[in-house]
């Protein structure tokens, strides 16, 4: 059997594959003009447009662009206003960090909204730096119950978004074609890219929404590991073009619906905008280029480990790096590190972390790779909209971290003369490693425990 996750949500999309390979997709053929990216009149009666992912004169392998051609620019729209829409966690959430000490953080779970979308689901948890000065990076706790609103759509103008649902399926439509994203994948979407989140069989969805301000998610460097493991290039899914509408006379016509207004809804400075236009946002017909959403089961990532003795670090868990390039050489703004299912053989060494302090941030959760319906953290009867089995945990810089006293004496007593499997309990724990400390919303402190011997309380009770 392929490595891969068995997944209970079938997934009816097409895909390209390859991470950061220039791609091309036409929803309806012809759409892509040969050669002259920018043709005085292109095919199909479209337009066309570029999505700038970087500066023009960033390097060759770094430079990221898409050319969209679409039957309406994006330019036709009325003005950007402030969007004053109460979340569904209460206008205590406004992404505002506030609060900033040198505590463990642990959420046992997170009040949530009885109803939310998109838009209206997403909970401010904190910041380590500045979207206006593209700076750092925010994390958003979100837990959404119904679609979004008809003849809506969503853009960060703040950073790249990395969304990676705890438990729960998003129907996701980007301007360059859909993509479905189940528990235990992750989806990345470009700054500025407009998209629409649904749910799928209308089943709530929770989870976590990671920020970047600066630069773009890239994969680690192997080094002297070789060429493959971890991540592999190949694995990862980018959406093919869909054209909301038909072509008639060899002309592409969007479906507008006589002129039925629809609303852009952005992120900026943390703050939401709302714009209307009466043309749908996913009118492109045809796409080129390398700044595209992507996605990725973290059921294919290849875990590398220690074979004899010793712990090995968790950065050889990580599955993608927003590298920072104005600091010394390995620093990352944000690292996004998973530790899945895998064989443990190293004889006489302790099975768990260490107890460790370190300069990066740790945020912390759980995925749940349990596809079975019938498991436990899969009873929407049971869990519902609240996260479950943990919400989440945050460790400062140089603040003493590491298992439970009854994790590790449980972890000295295991026989390690024999290989076992571990992490089979149909979960996955994913950490963001962070460059800067992480200063909290009002409601993500408030909501939070802040001895670090809660950890111990929490897994006596798990």
């Amino acid at each position: 059997m392929a490595p891969m996750t068995k997944f209970g949500v079938d997934d009816p999309n097409q895909y390209l594959e390859g991470f950061g390979n220039y791609h091309s997709s036409e929803a309806l053929k012809g759409a892509i003009p040969a050669v002259n990216n920018t043709p005085q009149r292109p095919p199909l009666g479209l337009h066309t447009e570029r999505i700038s992912g970087n500066a023009f004169t960033a390097p060759r392998d770094r430079y990221m662009q898409t050319f969209l051609y679409r039957s309406h620019s994006s330019l036709l729209h009325d003005e950007f206003v402030p969007l004053e829409v109460t979340s569904g966690y209460g206008p205590q959430t406004t992404a505002a960090p506030a609060q900033i000490n040198p505590n463990s953080y642990f959420w046992p779970s997170f009040p949530v909204p009885d109803q939310a979308h998109w838009i209206t689901g997403q909970a401010f948890l904190g910041s380590n730096g500045d979207p206006v000065k593209k700076e750092g990076t925010a994390i958003w706790v979100f837990s959404v119950t119904e679609d979004m609103p008809a003849r809506h759509a969503f853009s960060s103008l703040d950073g790249e978004i990395l969304i990676i649902p705890q438990s729960g399926t998003l129907d996701i439509q980007t301007e360059l074609g859909f993509l479905v994203i189940r528990q235990n994948e992750i989806v990345v979407i470009p700054r500025g890219v407009r998209y629409r989140v649904s749910l799928h069989n209308g089943k709530p969805c929770r989870g976590f929404v990671c920020e970047l301000f600066q630069g773009h998610f890239r994969l680690p460097d192997l080094g002297i590991v070789g060429t493959t493991g971890l991540a592999n290039v190949r694995d990862f899914q980018v959406p093919t073009a869909f054209f909301d509408g038909s072509l008639v006379n060899g002309i592409a016509k969007a479906n507008n619906n006589d002129g039925e207004e629809w609303a852009i809804v952005s992120r900026l400075a943390g703050k939401l905008w709302r714009c209307n236009q009466k043309h749908t946002p996913f009118d492109v017909a045809g796409w080129h280029g390398t700044c595209y959403p992507y996605k990725f089961d973290l059921g294919r990532f290849c875990p590398l480990g220690n074979l004899l003795f010793d712990e090995h670090d968790p950065s050889l868990y990580t599955v993608l790096s927003a590298r920072h390039h104005g600091a010394e050489p390995g620093t990352a703004v944000v690292d996004f590190v998973i530790v899945p299912p895998r064989w443990n053989v190293a004889k006489d060494t302790l099975w768990l972390p260490y107890y460790h302090r370190n300069t990066m941030q740790e945020f912390f959760s759980v995925i749940v790779n349990g596809q079975d319906p019938a498991f436990a953290f899969n009873d929407t009867g049971r869990v519902g909209n609240r996260f479950a089995p943990f919400g989440a945990g945050l460790h400062g810089a140089m603040s003493t971290h590491g298992a439970s006293e009854i994790e590790m004496r449980a972890a000295q007593r295991l026989d390690t003369s024999k290989p076992t499997k571990m992490q089979t309990d149909g979960l996955t724990a994913f950490v963001l490693e962070t460059e800067r400390p992480l200063v909290l919303s009002e409601w993500a402190y408030a909501c939070a425990r802040k001895n670090p011997q809660d950890k111990e309380r929490l897994s006596a009770k798990m």
